[in-house]
């Protein structure tokens, strides 16, 4: 057991538990209640209001993660949400300052650490088993798996990291998808069409005829968490990602095989499912609800069901004694900081290549659900340097496909700062000579202005016009842009309890 009365910091953490510690020694980062709440719709209902930001419908906010110590129709499971719901509460958790989170991943990825097996005595995520083919096997009374609206077509397992192999060469890769429960051991699982690593290994095996074995580990280290959300071109097929996560550590990630398929699960999850996804085979993601309704996504819509999506074939649950089942809001800032954060770093490190010392930082922006815009930071040293920044926004865009909107500014504004950026755009930017657009580019499918039907201009779905808004000052004129300077004071003199 840890020790709670020790300060703990990043460097104790080692899974969910470790995490929840550490929270527990700072203020306003975790509350817990002991007041029963009701899976379907009312425990994301309540979070919605203490801590969910992001995307999700006002009034929402900004604040601590939660633990939900009762959950009706489940005597030891525990649920946590919004571990991530918080750009400082990341940095808490990996021991970096927040603005620098992005440098911090993109040195991780520099110095990626493999993961390891251990045995399945050392695994704490196989201390309770149930296989399904035990006579009264049901995921659905085993695990809580919340609903976000009353509207959704199943509970959702929103937090589950998928970790399988390449069926030919054993590559292996993890990733996050949207998981529905349809009924006692089945899972559905929604793959965005070329947009995911586990998907293309799905299709390769499915065209041999075969079932892609994987598992489903829940409640794991947050480095985990975010660490699985990098995509190409930083990490290209075969990269796997729990590598990011064993920098971030300095030690690798511990994975166990698992019992009843040939996959791995990582060793000191909370729960991890092991199952395999059946060639051929699909189901209707609202087959009980029939609305075609999914659940809320990250752009802060409800997502649309899909008519076909690949089942996935449950064999056992299995999980540490009194697990803690993690979940998520989809629209809420925890999303931002999951693909945000990855999706900074792989614009830092694919600008800095190009260009060294220019691109000083980048935000990916919580209006965006950490996808589709980022406010890059550019520094113009030489006269040269003026038309780079653009070049760099260009950049950005290939390093994340899914990218829609940059907003570039100069090394004096604060890139996390609303205000100062908007600052930027009314007294930096003229809207018809620093507007670049890019029609008829790939973009992200939930984008719902991303149809035909909204623009004449767009000719299939998922298809966008990126925009890049150049706030930044021509080079030759930066003399005229200084902002007003202030005397340097220190302010505990006067106030001695102020926090900066």
């Amino acid at each position: 057991m840890l020790d709670k009365t020790k300060a703990l910091n990043a460097t104790s953490v080692t899974d969910l538990r470790t995490a929840l510690a550490l929270l527990e020694q700072h203020e306003n980062q975790l509350v817990s209640t002991s007041e029963p709440v009701d899976p379907m719709a009312e425990l994301s209902g309540v979070y919605r209001y203490v801590g969910a930001g992001g995307t999700v419908m006002r009034p929402t906010r900004e604040g601590p993660a939660m633990i939900f110590d009762k959950v009706k129709g489940y005597d030891d499971v525990r649920v946590v949400i919004g571990l991530l719901a918080s750009r400082k509460r990341v940095g808490l958790l990996l021991g970096c300052a927040p603005e620098a989170l992005g440098h911090h991943l993109k040195n991780a990825v520099e110095h990626a650490m493999a993961p390891i097996t251990v045995s399945q005595s050392e695994a704490q995520c196989q201390e309770v088993v149930h296989k399904a083919s035990d006579p009264d096997f049901d995921i659905r009374t085993l695990l809580p798996a919340p609903t976000n609206t009353e509207e959704d077509a199943g509970p959702y397992i929103t937090m589950g990291h998928l970790y399988a192999s390449d069926p030919v060469t054993g590559e292996s890769d993890i990733t996050i998808h949207r998981i529905c429960v349809q009924n006692k051991d089945e899972l559905s699982i929604y793959f965005v069409p070329g947009g995911r690593h586990i998907g293309a290994m799905r299709e390769k095996a499915e065209a041999m005829g075969q079932a892609l074995p994987l598992t489903i580990s829940i409640g794991i280290d947050p480095a985990i968490n975010i660490a699985a959300c990098f995509e190409p071109p930083t990490t290209p097929y075969g990269f796997d990602e729990l590598s990011i996560a064993g920098a971030l550590r300095g030690k690798p990630v511990e994975l166990v095989d698992a019992l009843t398929v040939k996959a791995k699960g990582i060793a000191n999850a909370e729960i991890v499912i092991e199952g395999e996804l059946l060639p051929d085979v699909r189901v209707r993601e609202d087959q009980y609800k029939q609305n075609g309704k999914a659940m809320p996504e990250f752009p802060g819509y409800t997502g649309g069901a899909q008519p076909a999506l690949p089942v996935f074939k449950v064999k056992a649950v299995t999980h540490r004694r009194n697990p803690i089942l993690q979940t998520v809001i989809g629209p809420s800032h925890e999303h931002v900081s999951m693909a945000g954060i990855p999706t900074e770093a792989s614009i830092l490190g694919m600008v800095e290549r190009a260009m060294p010392g220019r691109l000083l930082n980048v935000h990916a922006h919580p209006s965006g659900g950490g996808k589709y815009l980022a406010v890059m930071q550019f520094k113009k040293g030489i006269p040269s340097d003026q038309g780079r920044e653009r070049q760099a926004a260009l950049l950005a865009f290939a390093a994340f496909s899914e990218l829609k909107h940059v907003i570039l500014v100069d090394e004096d504004v604060d890139i996390f700062d609303t205000d100062d950026v908007l600052w930027a755009m009314q007294t930096r930017y003229q809207g018809d000579v620093d507007t670049i657009t890019i029609p008829g580019v790939r973009c992200h499918p939930l984008d719902p202005s991303q149809r035909p039907d909204f623009s004449p201009f767009i000719n299939a779905p998922g298809v966008s016009c990126k925009t890049i808004f150049d706030c930044t000052v021509p080079f030759d004129l930066k003399d005229r842009f200084h902002r007003s300077k202030f005397m340097e004071v220190d302010v505990k003199r006067f106030l001695p309890d102020f926090v900066g």
